[in-house]
């Protein structure tokens, strides 16, 4: 109780009530396409939500913390009772199942200077934007199975499972927290299609495929009516060479005896 009239004096004092209020949210579809996958969740980084939470000369971070959803989700604490960051893991929550976990921690977005949004369509710059701007949970298949990794593992996430999470800003000198986030609202993993759930019925089909489909049809049957045209034509050049020949070869022999003949009688 004693804590919860200081965070509302604090409030009055305007320094924690502005990130108290927000939510971290999924990320915008045109930065984050197929977004949730199956195991992981894009997220907006948190810019502009802790600047009133930041004093000069001092040094902060962020970190992210995420849980599976539940009725007790959104009153899950994620400090000690001196105000110092949780430090469970992954593995320690099974997973976010039985409490929420540390998945990353990374340096206060830059507020007064972002990254240009029209940078997304330079190829060379959309990769370094979209690291500035999002962050993906369950990102990272290889930490679960290195035991000297350092910092905040951030393994994949269950599919079909529903999470949330909260951001968090620590003073890296004091190592307490200065500001917090609400917990987000629920979003969800996807789940595998199974094989005997797809429609294969071509009433399913997007226009555009049901015309390439038809295209294709036509060039084959052009095809096939092109290439029995041509053994056609073929075969009827074949029997008209051979009776040219036959005639020929013919008339040669008719020929022959006649000459002969002629040249009997000349020599009587």
């Amino acid at each position: 109780m004693q804590g919860h009239w200081v965070l509302l004096a604090l409030c009055w004092l305007e320094q924690l009530c502005v990130a108290q209020n927000l939510k971290p949210q999924i990320a915008n579809p045109k930065l984050a396409t197929n977004n949730p996958t199956l195991t992981t969740i894009a997220l907006e980084k948190p810019f502009c939500v802790f600047d009133d939470s930041l004093s000069p000369g001092s040094s902060y971070v962020v970190y992210l913390y995420a849980m599976a959803d539940s009725a007790s989700t959104v009153s899950s604490a994620v400090t000690d009772n001196s105000s110092k960051p949780l430090n469970t893991t992954f593995q320690d929550t099974n997973g976010g199942q039985l409490g929420p976990y540390r998945a990353a921690l990374f340096n206060v977005p830059n507020c007064e200077s972002p990254p240009l949004l029209a940078d997304v369509v330079n190829v060379k710059k959309v990769s370094d934007v979209l690291k500035q701007y999002l962050f993906r949970v369950g990102d990272d298949v290889t930490c679960l199975y290195d035991p000297n990794f350092p910092g905040a593992c951030n393994p994949p996430l269950a599919e079909d499972t529903t999470y949330r999470f909260k951001y968090i800003l620590v003073d890296v000198v004091a190592g307490v927290v200065k500001d917090q986030t609400l917990w987000s609202d629920p979003m969800k993993t996807r789940r595998v299609k199974q094989s005997s759930t797809i429609d294969t019925w071509p009433g399913r089909r997007s226009g555009g495929m049901i015309v390439i489909t038809s295209i294709l049809s036509t060039f084959m049957f052009l095809l096939v009516v092109g290439f029995l045209a041509s053994i056609f034509f073929f075969v009827m050049a074949s029997g008209e060479t051979s009776t040219e020949m036959t005639h020929e070869s013919q008339t040669t022999q008719q020929a022959v005896p006649s000459s002969q003949g002629s040249s009997e009688g000349v020599n009587q």
